[in-house]
Formats: structure tokens, C-alpha cells, sequence
């Protein structure tokens, strides 16, 4: 599966030649003219880096990155900052934000591509998380795989995100509104019940190995996902 680049640029040929150059990288490219329209395909996506335009026409890119760092589901991600401003105290500013790295237009593409690699060999979705196991199960995330006792398994495209959200955060307590909002995405309106749906549908799926033990109901809170299994479903 290709990277996905969340690109936040309001001038639109600069956006233009930058999706150009990333896709013909190989990058799948989201676009956001301004940090609402970012908040959305945040919303709705899940990508592994964000290049931000400082200027932004509705809030600053400073203040988008900000809140980035304050939420649990997308702190994590590794942004670099575009920005015309080249004063150190600039640079230092974006830098304290949360950005992980820094460009001053005009952005050199070559450079570019080397800091987002050089990010992306840095950041927990492109090591060894690559492969999550836990059990008898084993999630290859590169080519987008359930394996259990080694076996390739078929899932489903909502149980595959489903089990690797549970894997990536074992033994932590999700409501069904939580589970909603972190692998549906907080933009799409379905019923809370529908996670119960999914959840009989992975637990029948890992049943004959005996995993589904892990997929926990937690009476009153949602569901977790743990090894310790002897207290029971």
C-alpha cells in the first residue's frame, strides 16, 4: 500500500506541483487547502505525514499542528512545516509547535523527498510495527495480511482495521463512541451498535484458534483487546 501524505497548502499551484512530484514518489497524496478541510480528511483518513503550510487562510499551520499534538489519535504523525519565513525565531517557533521538521519556500523537491523518507524510517509505521503479533495471531500491515499460526486468513476490510487498532493498544479500555470515532473516523455517522456487529464478526473469526478470548467485553466501558485472557470475554 502506498504512503499517504496529508498535504495542507493553500496556494493552489504550489499544491499542484507538490502532488505531482509526491505521487510520481510513489506517495498517495491527500490535499487540504486550509486547516478545516485538514481536519476533515483527518477525520475521514489515516495519513503517516503531514506537510503544512505555515499561512493558512482560516487558522495558522502552527495552530493546526498544535492540536495535533493534543489529540491521542493523530499526535503521533510526523509533520514538516512549509513555510516563506526564514528567521531562526521562525523556524524555532514551528519547531516548538510539534513540527518535526522545517522548509522555507521555495521548497526543493529532492530535499523534500529526502526529509520525508528520512521521517518515515523514523516513525512507528515504518519499522518494525510493520508487523504486529499477538499470540497466534500476526498482522502484516505492509501487505495488508491476517495471519494466524502463520496462516494466511481472510478478514474483512472493517475487522482487519478493527484488529489492528485492538492490537496496536492492547489492554486499554475503548467505548463502542471511541471505537467509532478511531477506526470508522469521526466523520461517518453510524450507530454505536454497529461495533458490536463487527466485534461478533472478528470474535467468530479468530474463534477456531481460540483468540477471540482476547476481544474482551468490559461491562459498562466497550471493549479491550489482552493477552491475559484467564478472567474471560
Amino acid at each position: 500500500m502506498a504512503t499517504q501524505i496529508l498535504l495542507v497548502e493553500d496556494e493552489a499551484p504550489i499544491r499542484e506541483m507538490l502532488r505531482f512530484a509526491l505521487t510520481r514518489e510513489g506517495f498517495e497524496v491527500l490535499e487540504a487547502g486550509d486547516v478545516q478541510e485538514a481536519r476533515t480528511q483527518l477525520a475521514d483518513n489515516h495519513p503517516e505525514i503531514l506537510i503544512v503550510d505555515w499561512m493558512l487562510p482560516d487558522q495558522s499551520g502552527v495552530e493546526l499542528v498544535r492540536g495535533l499534538r493534543r489529540d491521542p489519535l493523530h499526535r503521533d504523525i510526523p509533520v514538516i512545516m512549509l513555510t516563506a519565513r526564514s528567521k531562526e525565531t521562525d523556524k524555532v517557533r514551528g519547531l516548538d509547535s510539534g513540527a518535526d521538521d522545517y522548509m522555507t519556500k521555495p521548497v526543493a523537491i529532492r530535499e523534500l523527498l529526502a526529509r520525508i523518507n528520512a521521517l518515515l524510517r523514523r516513525s512507528q509505521g515504518h519499522q518494525e510495527a510493520e508487523i504486529l503479533t499477538a499470540g497466534p495471531l500476526t498482522l502484516d500491515l505492509a501487505s495488508h495480511r491476517l495471519l494466524i499460526n502463520n496462516q494466511p486468513v481472510h478478514i474483512g476490510q472493517t475487522e482487519y482495521r478493527l484488529l489492528n487498532f485492538f492490537m496496536s493498544h492492547i489492554d486499554r479500555v475503548y467505548s463502542r463512541g471511541q471505537l467509532l470515532d478511531f477506526v470508522w473516523g469521526q466523520n461517518v455517522y453510524v450507530e454505536e451498535r454497529t461495533v458490536d456487529v463487527h466485534i461478533l464478526r472478528l470474535r467468530k473469526l479468530l474463534k477456531p484458534c481460540s483468540a477471540d478470548k482476547m476481544l474482551q467485553t468490559v461491562r459498562g466501558a466497550g471493549y479491550r483487546f489482552s493477552l491475559q485472557t484467564e478472567n474471560g470475554a
